[in-house]
């Protein structure tokens, strides 16, 4: 195939969903949270002490054997701890999952969770807590699959879309973010947002262009300087000097075991969070919008169809996928516990299928192999805008 940008145009009717009355479809959904919200209760605390208790586990098993030698399976299991920390605990607490859960601990509420000092006990990371609150939860679900979404793959990766470069380059590129993406995307993404956000509400004029990344990493420019004083030299430390140096009293093999163990569960926990994250909202079966949806139910419908689930199933299942294997449920309602999402899935797709709205679940291998295409400009997304066209 060609490897300029596939053109999707022809697979969009005229009216994409011409029966579907969409809001019957929202009033359906809103029956569904009602309920959910209804049973909110102790087993969804205790669910989330689980698994946060797994993700703990995780880690100390990893740093417990990382001392002895550099090796794979130490470097997994602290890199399980990572993702866990990010896709599970933090995700679901910033989403205020667990607020209006009865008995809730105020460390995991959303006022709480790593915020000040708690940063680094609950979620040490490159990516700053508050940036994430600004970037993910207000501008990406607050725009799912728009051109304005800061996460739409399609828009972030035009540059390697429309590049003339071969395949096999394009493909080297992917994988160079793929183990990255975290400090080389996201941690300077969420940022610049957050710090574009603060300056309005100071009155700074702004026009309207996001930066290029680039700009986090400038030490000579003012966002770079606070980008390396907030988001990278604090994680840094931690991860990479800190925690080695606790081993000292076992010698210097330790040190470096630990060392070298940190260094691959970082470029492990980058490439899974990659591939659990970046294709929820990727694939030449999704669609994507140029414009703002004109009512809630409306919103509702985009967020099925510009979503994908993965395979679902049980913990186990749901830990390895971070929880993210529950994303169309997630994108409708971003504020309910995770436990809720498995409860609800399956309702929510047999309202799919009654109402006609495209449910997209596939195993993620798969997706990522859909998300790739996207990125190297193989495939295109389908287009829908606010008239159905």
């Amino acid at each position: 195939m060609s490897t300029a940008v596939a053109s999707r145009a022809e697979d969009v009717p005229p009216a994409a969903f011409p029966s579907l009355d969409e809001e019957a479809f929202a009033r359906d959904l809103q029956t569904l949270r009602t309920e959910a919200e209804a049973s909110l209760g102790p087993k969804d605390l205790a669910h989330f002490r689980k698994i946060e208790r797994w993700g703990r586990v995780c880690s100390l098993l990893g740093y417990a054997t990382a001392w002895l030698a550099p090796n794979p399976l130490s470097a997994l299991l602290i890199a399980q701890g990572n993702t866990a920390r990010w896709t599970m605990m933090a995700h679901h607490s910033t989403h205020r999952g667990y607020d209006r859960v009865p008995g809730v601990p105020a460390r995991i509420t959303n006022r709480h969770f790593a915020t000040g000092w708690r940063r680094m006990l609950d979620w040490p990371d490159w990516i700053h807590p508050e940036a994430w609150r600004h970037e993910h939860n207000a501008l990406h679900h607050g725009r799912t699959g728009e051109t304005a979404d800061p996460d739409l793959v399609e828009e972030t990766t035009g540059f390697l879309r429309r590049s003339s470069m071969p395949l096999p380059v394009k493909y080297a590129i992917v994988a160079f973010f793929a183990f990255t993406w975290k400090l080389t995307y996201y941690a300077p993404n969420t940022f610049l947002e957050w710090q574009r956000a603060e300056r309005r509400r100071a009155g700074v004029p702004d026009d309207g262009a996001s930066p290029p990344l680039i700009t986090a990493f400038n030490p000579l420019r003012a966002e770079g300087r606070a980008f390396w004083a907030t988001c990278i030299l604090p994680y840094a430390a931690l991860r990479f000097v800190l925690l080695p140096a606790l081993f000292a009293p076992l010698g210097a093999w330790a040190v470096f075991s630990v060392l070298a163990n940190s260094v691959l569960a970082e470029l492990l926990t980058n490439l899974q969070s990659f591939m659990i994250i970046a294709p929820n909202h990727a694939g030449d079966d999704l669609y994507r919008f140029h414009d703002r949806a004109r009512s809630h139910a409306e919103f509702s419908v985009r967020q099925v169809i510009g979503s994908v689930n993965y395979t679902t199933g049980g913990d186990v299942v749901d830990f390895l996928h971070g929880w993210l294997n529950y994303q169309i449920e997630h994108h409708l309602w971003p504020n309910l516990p995770m436990r809720k999402y498995r409860e609800l899935q399956p309702r929510v797709k047999a309202l799919c299928e009654k109402h006609g709205v495209p449910y997209v679940q596939e195993n993620v291998f798969r997706r990522v192999k859909k998300l790739v295409d996207i990125m190297v400009g193989r495939t295109s997304m389908r287009t829908l805008d606010a008239r159905g066209r």
